[in-house]
């Protein structure tokens, strides 16, 4: 994929751009939630902010037209640095469990490595799905919850944690089950 110029300087990408990065002042006041509540209240004001700036980026793009292959790439893209950038800071600081670190970040690296071989047989980015944002949605739930009450009250950690777990590995079916279909279509419909 060449980079189209024009592309980058749509008002949805540089939306997308902007969750990039609010990547920094996150990191910097989530390594102080645990000297001041206040930090917490801030890191929740970023959280919301980058979850406004998702929904902002994608319904811009719709309602403008504005849905470019640069788009499809840095919407996503943003996403998985927010996220990755957040549960990397809470596992280091003790406050997510291991497991949850490798599920998170080697999902991620899958969908992400998945996408460039896919894109290169098909010849086009495939689109985020409703199952993929659902689970970047408990994701960040999870995280949110960590950030805004830790594991004080245990059953409600719990039930974030495993049903983002649960949905971390039903993305990543399904994100394969796609790519497998549209490969499949490409590669049959090259020999009509």
């Amino acid at each position: 994929m060449k980079l189209n110029y024009k592309e980058l300087l749509k008002i949805s990408n540089l939306i997308s751009i902007s969750r990039i990065l609010l990547v920094f002042p996150t990191a910097y006041f989530l390594s102080k939630i645990n000297e001041n509540d206040f930090y917490r209240i801030i890191v929740i004001l970023f959280f919301v902010g980058a979850f406004v700036t998702d929904l902002l980026d994608g319904f811009i793009a719709r309602k403008y037209n504005q849905i470019t292959e640069f788009g499809k790439i840095i919407d996503p893209l943003a996403d998985k640095i927010y996220v990755i950038l957040i549960v990397f800071q809470l596992f280091w600081m003790g406050e997510i469990p291991i497991y949850y670190f490798w599920i998170i970040i080697l999902r991620d690296v899958i969908i992400f490595f998945g996408g460039i071989y896919v894109s290169r047989i098909i010849g086009k980015v495939l689109p985020s799905n409703l199952l993929g944002k659902i689970t970047v949605a408990s994701i960040a739930l999870f995280l949110l919850f960590v950030v805004g009450a830790g594991n004080k009250m245990l059953w409600v950690y719990n039930m974030f944690l495993y049903v983002s777990i649960f949905l971390s590995f039903a993305s990543v079916v399904g994100y394969s089950v796609r790519a497998y279909e549209n490969i499949k279509w490409v590669k049959e419909n090259k020999n009509v």
